[in-house]
């Protein structure tokens, strides 16, 4: 299941299953933020609870968008070099999506920093995808004591998982 903690703005447009208080994301990235960016083309941004990753996909037709959001965040993984199992996996654990409203404060000033610079960069980039891919090369703050910007952290987190099935078979039963 996956869990999406969207903003009052995007919930009121979006229909979609509420999460009750014990959902929570089963995915290996965990929990999405989302919120609608207010352009000629309306589209949606959504970061990563854990690693502060941002997607921007179209809103358009809104009544669809969490049925294309497993195929749009496999698409992000893919190109940020994430092995195919994992995108696969990740996959198979949205088959579920639950909105939920937002949680986290400093998730969502994490939001709101990247949508101010979409609406900047997006002069000079025109796919959303590739604007999603400039986005995460962005220090936060947030990631300043780990890996400073979201695409160092999601590769930190796919070798972490990477190593986890090897850890286990080397660790004395």
């Amino acid at each position: 299941m996956l869990v999406v903690h969207a903003t009052r703005a995007l919930r009121d447009r979006m229909p979609g299953a509420p999460a009750t208080p014990d959902d929570v994301s089963t995915t290996t990235l965990g929990a999405w933020y989302a919120t609608r960016l207010h352009w000629r083309r309306p589209a949606a941004l959504l970061v990563n609870h854990a690693t502060l990753l941002p997607l921007i996909m179209p809103l358009a037709p809104t009544a669809t968008l969490l049925g294309r959001l497993p195929d749009a965040i496999a698409e992000l993984l893919h190109h940020h070099h994430t092995p195919a199992d994992l995108i696969a996996t990740e996959q198979t654990a949205m088959t579920e999506v639950r909105v939920a409203p937002t949680a986290d404060r400093s998730t969502v000033g994490v939001l709101n920093e990247f949508a101010r610079l979409a609406d900047w960069h997006r002069t000079d980039i025109d796919d959303l995808l590739d604007l999603s891919l400039r986005l995460a090369t962005t220090p936060l703050g947030p990631l300043y004591r780990r890996r400073i910007s979201p695409d160092r952290e999601l590769a930190a987190l796919i070798n972490q998982h990477q190593r986890q099935p090897t850890e286990s078979l080397q660790s004395p039963p």
